[in-house]
């Protein structure tokens, strides 16, 4: 091997350009020395960030193009498109035209998404998920970019560039892919200790979803609505699914990813194929300007929610997804989304994560689609007229007539021409700026547990017990044993129990720290399970049937009135009593759907132990069962079990409760 080495001429010209960073001081590109690697260059330490900062610009400039073609985050996605609609007349807090009149309707285009993975990763990994809304407005294009959790890892933007690399497969050999379950993830997340409140919605079902028709969204920063008069308010965003918050368990969603990798984007195409359109009411909070300091958080640290019951959602109108993609690529892969692109009554607050965002979301599409005429593209062309001047660039597709291209001009009466804000123009809201140059961070930024804690005391016991078994199942896949140290001390900051159980788990110390911070407060409306939304709708069942089952029209009728979809699975493809069976039990799998329901008995015996998993696959994910039929097996599950029933009258409402936990040996 080492004669291969030596005479591997390009191996050897690619030793010379190894770099070892271990121990070495922080610098530019150009070599300069950093002094400060934490905090962004702005007018005050509450200020905005300012484009003086070359350092920042220069590290997310080489961030935002390290990835061609996919995107460097958000990668794996899927999208559809659909209608907004407003529920009132909302002119008293915005004078953005699509909130403007009762019933008013914008078309929509939405992109859902996972964070850390490739285009080729699974679905159903945990991570956070991308909640990305284009508002095609008759003032123009309005992008709400958001998550599906509302607050996020890192309070500047001049440290995503770090957290990305970290929760990245690690650099030397590209694993794990769509994990956070690794040494450099954690490592970050102990050595900056601002992202506790993020990994506490993370390591929860949030991280999760059982489809992304079942998941909140957020706006995640804070932004400002102001309406005709010049009147502010903060606003943070809130997307409401109808159908509820819901979540899949870990061993379900672990195995979905390798049963179903586009389990996720499977679900949204075909609900909508088949006439069951996701719907999401926007709500906003909103918090005057004269009450920004009234709280015991900073509005504008966007690792901190404003807790609904203190900041009431008002609810503004609802969207309606009601239509596929003609094509991915054209449309969804091209979709360029930037939080600058807003319409007026809609602006900036000095929140130091939106600010970086501002500039980095222009620089990701011009690397990512190829050049400045990114907004040509059919998706992403706005459906009011556009004028300017400028021109030219990589696949301008606009053919500008005349000779003009420049501002002011006599030739065309100095046309196109700007626009007064009377008259729709967009106008900055005029805050009052000062301070002096400084890379700091507001000292009221400097809590990172209390809502930490705020999160896990607003837990069901459920809950609870889901978020030990994430953090012992993420920090157990770390290999430095001083990692998961590092760990289990910083959450007994959030909790000294927590930290205590982890700590056994994964073979480390008890927590140094003896006493968390000291809350008692809650939030109710952070868990999922406090206060569940029970459906049937739009559900997916398997029915295990053959020419034993009896009553099947009667079943699948009944199941179909309460808006329930049904597969048939037999042991092989087959018309059964003149239904069509739509799958094997080879050819699907019981972690696929949201409950099972036995119709037939089967004496094969290979065939029986199939049936034996699907029976322990759902018993252990807590998902209703119904045994219709004593199945001829060894199967150890018996009707009266919680969920485990023995008519359709009782799984179907066994089936609208979803999840039944009472279930002392599930594995899930």
């Amino acid at each position: 091997m080492e004669e291969f080495y030596m005479s591997n001429k390009k191996l050897r010209q690619l030793e010379a350009y190894k770099v070892d960073d271990n121990n070495k001081p922080l610098s530019t590109n150009q070599g300069l020395l950093v002094s400060e690697d934490e905090h962004s260059l702005k007018i005050g330490s509450r200020g905005p960030t300012i484009m003086e900062d070359f350092h920042f610009r220069e590290k997310m400039t080489h961030f935002d193009h390290e990835r061609i073609p996919e995107r460097v985050v958000h990668a794996r996605g899927t999208a559809a498109h659909g209608v907004f609609e407003c529920y009132e007349d909302a002119s008293d807090i915005t004078k953005a035209n699509f909130l403007s009149a009762k019933g008013k309707q914008t078309p929509v285009f939405v992109r859902f998404s996972t964070v850390a993975g490739s285009r080729g990763s699974a679905d159903t990994v945990r991570d956070v998920r991308g909640f990305a809304t284009k508002f095609y407005t008759e003032e123009g294009n309005y992008d709400l970019v958001g998550n599906n959790i509302p607050v996020f890892f890192v309070q500047d933007a001049i440290k995503f560039p770090d957290f990305v690399h970290a929760v990245k497969p690690e650099p030397h050999n590209e694993i794990p892919q769509a994990q956070s379950a690794h040494d450099t993830f954690w490592d970050f997340i102990a050595n900056n200790q601002e992202s506790a409140h993020m990994v506490m919605w993370h390591l929860s079902d949030r991280a999760i979803p059982r489809s992304y028709r079942m998941m909140e969204g957020f706006g995640v920063n804070t932004y400002r609505f102001v309406n005709a008069a010049g009147k502010s308010h903060f606003v943070k965003f809130h997307w409401k699914p109808k159908l509820g918050v819901h979540s899949l368990v870990w061993d379900e969603a672990q195995k979905i990813a390798g049963k179903d990798p586009d389990f996720h984007r499977r679900d949204l195409y075909e609900n909508i194929e088949q006439g069951n359109f996701p719907e999401y009411e926007l709500g906003v909070q909103l918090i005057a300007e004269e009450d920004e300091f009234k709280f015991d958080f900073d509005i504008l640290d966007p690792t901190k929610i404003w807790p609904e019951e203190e900041v009431p959602v008002r609810i503004l109108g609802k969207m309606i997804l009601n239509k596929n993609v003609d094509n991915f690529f054209a449309e969804t892969e091209q979709v360029a989304f930037h939080v600058g692109h807003v319409v007026p009554g809609i602006d900036f607050s000095n929140d130091p994560l939106l600010q970086g965002r501002l500039f980095s979301y222009t620089d990701t599409q011009l690397i990512r689609l190829g050049g400045p005429n990114f907004h040509e593209l059919p998706i992403n062309r706005p459906v009011c007229p556009f004028h300017n001047n400028q021109r030219d660039g990589y696949g301008r597709q606009t053919i500008n007539v005349g000779p003009v291209s420049y501002h002011k001009n006599s030739i065309q009466q100095n046309t196109p021409s700007p626009v007064s804000p009377n008259d729709g123009g967009y106008e900055h809201y005029q805050e009052k700026v000062e301070g002096v140059k400084i890379r700091a961070r507001s000292k009221s930024f400097e809590d990172h547990f209390s809502q930490a804690r705020m999160f896990w005391l607003s837990m069901t016991d459920i809950e609870k017990e889901h978020i030990l078994k994430a953090f012992s199942f993420e920090v157990g896949k770390v290999t430095r044993v001083d990692i998961r140290q590092q760990v289990v001390d910083m959450f007994a900051n959030v909790d000294v129990d927590l930290a205590t159980q982890l700590a056994m788990n994964v073979g480390v110390q008890p927590p140094k720290i003896k006493q968390h911070v000291q809350i008692n407060k809650t939030s109710p409306a952070v868990s999922m399970y406090a206060n569940p939304i029970f459906s049937t709708e739009t559900k997916k069942v398997a029915m295990i049937i053959n020419e034993t089952t009896e009553d099947l029209a009667q079943i699948m009728n009944a199941l179909k009135a309460q808006k329930i979809t049904v597969e048939l699975v037999s042991d092989k493809q087959q018309t059964i009593l003149g239904f069509t069976v739509d799958h094997t039990m080879d050819t699907t799998s019981p972690v696929l759907y949201d409950g099972v329901i036995i119709a037939g008995k089967f004496n094969n015996p290979k065939t029986k132990n199939k049936l034996n998993h699907f029976i322990d696959e759902t018993y252990n994910h807590y998902k209703p069962l119904a045994l219709l039929v004593q199945p001829n097996s060894t199967q150890q599950v018996q009707p009266g079990d919680e969920g485990i029933v023995q008519t359709v009258e009782s799984f179907i409402e066994a089936l609208r409760i979803g999840r039944h936990w009472n279930r002392a040996t599930a594995i899930g």
